[in-house]
């Protein structure tokens, strides 16, 4: 039996004053929030994390490769489980955390899990930028007077971001993709809006054409924003330039 494409299925309503294609981009809406805030997150534990695992004290170095090695090994779907389920449990506060809104609590523990795991990729990205420049800068540094933590701050971290900047791209536009899992416990982002549009419409080739070209959109911007990033933050000889 030959399908029924019916591109005007968006437009239908299936409640009083809400179409099908407000349900994606509510999706949409979720899954760039979402994103957006685990990867603040991602991106600032994992540069504090990176700097310690440059450090010369082992305990510290130590601490953030352990941290690594624990997010790294589990899978992101494991993760986000015990987030949801396990974590308010155990965490100091979790009757709080139990009695948010039920959507609310799965955007928080969404983005905790996202963020955390994200951190855990970007912190090996940092100590490898930082561990490719030459050890003349770290020495040059301490010996103009600046602190460890000054030489890191105006010193290291500037350029070794630069080195990095296309692979956090891709953990970028990673942290949006690997969003999906968020579906599996109930938080309606934009490959779970898809899904329930194909329950109530039958339409998949539809629903998940949009969810492609929606994903498509919000990666061609991240790469576009990285690129303009990436040219105006360019340092002549550096990395090819």
């Amino acid at each position: 039996m030959a399908y029924q494409w019916q591109w005007s299925v968006f437009l239908q309503a299936p409640s009083a004053g809400q179409t099908y294609l407000d349900w994606l981009l509510s999706g949409l809406g979720v899954t760039v929030a979402l994103g957006l805030s685990a990867w603040l997150l991602a991106l600032l534990l994992g540069v504090a994390l990176g700097v310690m695992r440059t450090l010369p004290n082992r305990l510290i170095s130590g601490l953030a490769a352990c941290y690594v090695e624990l997010f790294r090994n589990v899978p992101l779907l494991v993760q986000i489980f015990i987030w949801y389920f396990a974590m308010p449990e155990l965490l100091p506060g979790g009757e709080t955390i139990k009695a948010l809104p039920p959507m609310l609590q799965q955007f928080l523990m969404a983005m905790l899990c996202l963020g955390m795991f994200t951190a855990a990729r970007v912190c090996e990205q940092v100590r490898s930028g930082i561990e490719s420049l030459p050890r003349g800068q770290r020495g040059a540094g301490l010996a103009l007077g600046l602190t460890l933590a000054q030489t890191y701050r105006y010193v290291l971290l500037p350029m070794a971001m630069r080195v990095v900047l296309p692979p956090l791209t891709s953990e970028f536009l990673n942290i949006f993709k690997n969003s999906a899992v968020a579906s599996t416990i109930g938080l309606l982002e934009l490959a779970a809006q898809g899904r329930q549009l194909v329950d109530y419409t039958a339409q998949p080739y539809e629903a998940f054409i949009a969810v492609t070209l929606a994903y498509m959109l919000i990666n061609i911007s991240v790469m576009s924003l990285m690129r303009v990033l990436e040219h105006r933050t360019s340092l002549p000889g550096l990395v090819g330039k």
